[in-house]
């Protein structure tokens, strides 16, 4: 009789025996389910290539072959030497953002992650790099000798709507969940920068953001401050005054001319000073770092003014930047170097929190508040900077730190501001920083903790929105502690 260890054969054999099978007919039918095991496992082999399974043979190759830099690094442009700008073409891409269609398993983690279509937006991640990889097929199919003679497929709204191209807020949660590396938010941005630069379509409200940004440095069209209005009677030294400074905080487009966010700069000045820290301002000389109009797709644009950035800070040999914004310290940090621009980049928390690990600054103050911090996209996920400010937050006496449920850290859900959505208006559904606002008020927190212009503004937004602005408000950690530091 069959084996005891061998238990599903044992039950057929015994079954099999049941029905009178002699043993010669048992050996043929054994001869006949082998051949027919191997031709069933033949047969998947041969439909792998033609199905999702591929991506049992891409995932591995594109996890090897993934981008190697900190996750929000944009791949730059030779303006100089490309032919095209960004991509509007199957042959616009490069061979890894193809392979990211074959490596896709299409679980779908990526669009459940992704905020705009939580919040009933068209985006679904998994939709452009699938639908990408059926268009490249379908051409494919042409049969044509080089990629001169493809004839020639629109992409948007063919293969992918325009309108998804504009609802991603770049904040990698699609990133994040992926299990195979497939880079979804580089493919949109040169999507983007296809319709930006090649045929000039952009969302209304996003151009009116670039024109500011070109034509007065930053993107806040319509603001009556100055670049330094904020630090009057702060006593405030600049780099040409001050060129030894031994670090250059970077004040920022929004800290410096927003009304609301002036309050993080002010803060900022205030912990610096009690510190003792040596610093300077660049003043009237800093312009926006181009972050905006990176995401945006006009790449042409971020790199003139990264490059006129990179050469006042040469001119004065700055080292160390400490930044506000989580956006200027992913680019600066991050994006600068391609262009020759090398600096120790800091976020104002890390710096901070390094402060207080060495005792240079002390909160007496008792600030007696709950909080729940929201973590930045481009802190967080994109830069993994999630302790520091949490540590400047537990350093002041009397807060209490809670998270917003799971969505917190890697998971943390976005304001609704990246991507240039601080300026572009959402298509549909709800409010992305709305959810987020209904996210923190689940919780027992009165006060939303930010490190963040665009947060606190998108949530200060979102607080107002629901009615809780008598009982509920965002307040930047770097304010909090500036309290927290006394008179």
């Amino acid at each position: 009789g069959p084996e005891a260890h061998v238990i599903i054969g044992g039950l057929l054999a015994n079954g099999i025996a049941a029905l009178g099978v002699t043993q010669s007919v048992a050996i043929v039918l054994h001869e006949a389910m082998w051949w027919l095991h191997l031709l069933v496992i033949l047969s998947f082999a041969i439909y792998i290539p033609f199905s999702k399974h591929i991506h049992m043979v891409a995932a591995p190759l594109n996890a090897y072959f993934r981008s190697l830099e900190p996750r929000g690094t944009l791949p730059t442009i030779d303006l100089e030497n490309t032919p095209r700008f960004g991509a509007g073409r199957v042959q616009d891409f490069t061979w890894k953002q193809l392979l990211d269609g074959y490596a896709c398993a299409v679980c779908g983690r990526c669009t459940d992650a992704c905020p705009a279509n939580i919040t009933g937006k068209i985006l679904s991640p998994m939709h452009i790099v699938e639908n990408l990889k059926e268009h490249m097929i379908s051409i494919g199919h042409q049969g044509a000798p080089d990629a001169e003679h493809i004839e020639p497929q629109p992409l948007i709204d063919h293969a992918i709507p325009e309108q998804a191209i504009w609802d991603c807020v770049s904040c990698g949660a699609c990133m994040e969940e992926c299990p195979v590396v497939v880079e979804h938010v580089p493919t949109i941005i040169d999507i983007r920068r296809n319709l930006v630069l090649e045929e000039s379509k952009i969302p209304e409200t996003g151009m009116n953001a670039l024109l500011s940004m070109e034509q007065r440095g930053h993107p806040w069209r319509g603001t009556q401050f100055s670049r330094t209005d904020w630090a009057e009677g702060l006593d405030v030294p600049t780099i040409a005054d001050h060129p030894d400074a031994e670090i250059l905080f970077w004040v920022g487009c929004t800290s410096a001319l927003e009304q609301r966010s002036q309050g993080i700069a002010r803060s900022m000045v205030k912990v610096l000073k009690a510190a003792n820290v040596d610093f300077a301002i660049l003043g009237e000389e800093e312009t926006c770092t181009g972050d905006p109009a990176r995401r945006m797709g006009n790449e042409y644009l971020f790199q003139i003014m990264a490059q006129q950035n990179i050469e006042t800070m040469n001119q004065y040999n700055i080292k160390k930047i400490v930044t506000i914004c989580p956006h200027c310290f992913n680019t600066i940090r991050n994006e600068y170097p391609q262009f020759g621009g090398d600096y120790e980049v800091l976020h104002y928390s890390q710096f901070v929190d390094g402060l207080i690990n060495k005792g240079d600054i002390k909160p007496i103050k008792m600030i007696d508040a709950t909080v729940a911090y929201h973590d930045s996209c481009y802190l967080g996920r994109h830069n993994g900077v999630y302790d520091e400010p949490r540590n400047v937050a537990r350093s002041i006496p009397g807060l209490k730190l809670v998270e917003i449920g799971s969505r917190c850290r890697e998971r943390g859900f976005c304001c609704g501001a990246g991507g240039g959505h601080m300026w572009i208006e959402e298509s549909q559904g709800d409010r992305i920083n709305h959810v987020r606002t209904d996210q923190f008020l689940e919780t027992e927190a009165d006060t939303v903790g930010v490190s963040c212009p665009f947060c606190l503004q998108m949530l200060t937004e979102g607080i107002q929105s629901k009615g809780q602005a008598d009982s509920k408000q965002s307040k930047d950690v770097l304010e909090l502690l500036a309290d927290s530091l006394g008179d």
